[in-house]
C-alpha cells in the first residue's frame, strides 16, 4: 500500500509543469529571507508577494506555492520569523507558543507583534536594497500567510489596527488562525480584499472560517472563501499532497485580479470549479454567492 502511494505521488509530481522560478537566499534588513522570481525576466519591476510562514514553519515551507507565484511574474519574499525551526531558523521544535492557541480570548495586538514588525522591516529593507528596490513594484503588493502566518497577514491588513501596513492590495489567508480577531470582532477593520482558504479535514481552523459570523462572514467585501476536499492543516505546505493544483489556481486567480488588476478569472466568477473544491463562496464586485 505504501509503495502504491509513493508511485501515485511520483506520477503526480512528474505531471506538473517544470518550474520557471529561481530561488535564492538573501539577508534583508538583518533578516534571513528567501526570494523567488521568474528566472527569464529579471529586469522590469514586478508585483510583490510577501509570505508569512506558520508557527514552527519557515520561509521555504510552501515552496510549491511560492514557485507558482514567481512563475506567474511575481517577486516573492518570505522571511524567517523568530519562531522558524527549518531553513536555518533558530527556534526549537519543543519551544512553546507565546500564548496558547486554545485561549484566543487572551490574545491582543501584542501577540506575535514581532511578526508584524518583521514584515514592516522587510518592506523598508526592500526599498533600500540596492538590488531589489528597482525590481520590486511595491505599489502592487499582496500578502499571503499560512496558519499563524495567516493571523499575521490579517493583522497587517487591519484586523489589528496598530499593525496596519499601507498599500496592501490583497490578503491570502491560508488556513489562518483567526480566532483572536473573532473574539475582538476586529475583522471588520480589514482594508484589502481577502481570500480565506480552508480544508475539510482541518478541524481546528476551518469551522471558524465558514461558520455563521465566522471569519468570512465577519470580513468586509470583497471577500472569498475556498474549501478543499480532504485537505488538512498542512495541505498548504510542501509536506501536503492534497489539492496543491487547486490551491495554486485559486491563489493565482485572486492575486492576479487584485494585485495585477487582471480581469477576473472564471474561478472567481464561479463559472467553473475544480474537482478538489468542496465549497466556494464570494461577495465582491464580481458578484456574490454567500
Amino acid at each position: 500500500m505504501r509503495f502504491r502511494v509513493l508511485i501515485i505521488i511520483l506520477v503526480w509530481l512528474c505531471g506538473l509543469p517544470a518550474a520557471q522560478a529561481s530561488e535564492e537566499s538573501a539577508v534583508i534588513a538583518g533578516m534571513d529571507v528567501t526570494v523567488w522570481y521568474r528566472g527569464t525576466d529579471n529586469a522590469s519591476p514586478k508585483p510583490v508577494i510577501i509570505f508569512s510562514h506558520g508557527f514552527h514553519g519557515c520561509a521555504t515551507q510552501s515552496r510549491f506555492l511560492m514557485e507558482a507565484f514567481a512563475s506567474a511574474g511575481y517577486l516573492v519574499f518570505a522571511p524567517n520569523h523568530q519562531d522558524a525551526v527549518c531553513n536555518g531558523g533558530k527556534a526549537r521544535w519543543l519551544d512553546r507558543p507565546d500564548l496558547s492557541f486554545r485561549r484566543p480570548e487572551i490574545w491582543n495586538e501584542n501577540a506575535y507583534r514581532n511578526r508584524a514588525e518583521d514584515i514592516h522591516r522587510l518592506i523598508e529593507g526592500i526599498r533600500e536594497d540596492g538590488r531589489f528596490r528597482t525590481l520590486a513594484d511595491l505599489s502592487r503588493l499582496g500578502l499571503a500567510g499560512h496558519s499563524l502566518g495567516g493571523y499575521t497577514v490579517l493583522g497587517l491588513a487591519g484586523a489589528w489596527p496598530s499593525w496596519r501596513l499601507g498599500g496592501v492590495k490583497a490578503v491570502l489567508a491560508l488556513s489562518p488562525y483567526s480566532q483572536p480577531f473573532l473574539r475582538r470582532r476586529s475583522l471588520s477593520g480589514l482594508s484589502a480584499p481577502v481570500m480565506y482558504q480552508g480544508g475539510e479535514l482541518d478541524f481546528g481552523i476551518t469551522p471558524m472560517l465558514r461558520k455563521s459570523m465566522g471569519s468570512y462572514d465577519s470580513s468586509p467585501e470583497p471577500k472569498y472563501y475556498v474549501e478543499f476536499k480532504k485537505a488538512a492543516h498542512f495541505a498548504w505546505t510542501d509536506i501536503g499532497i492534497r489539492a496543491h493544483e487547486a490551491i495554486i489556481a485559486y491563489s493565482l486567480a485572486f492575486m492576479n485580479h487584485y494585485v495585477k488588476a487582471d480581469p477576473p478569472d472564471s474561478l472567481l466568477r464561479q463559472n467553473r470549479t475544480l474537482p478538489d473544491v468542496a465549497l466556494f463562496r464570494h461577495a465582491s464586485e464580481i458578484g456574490n454567492n454567500y
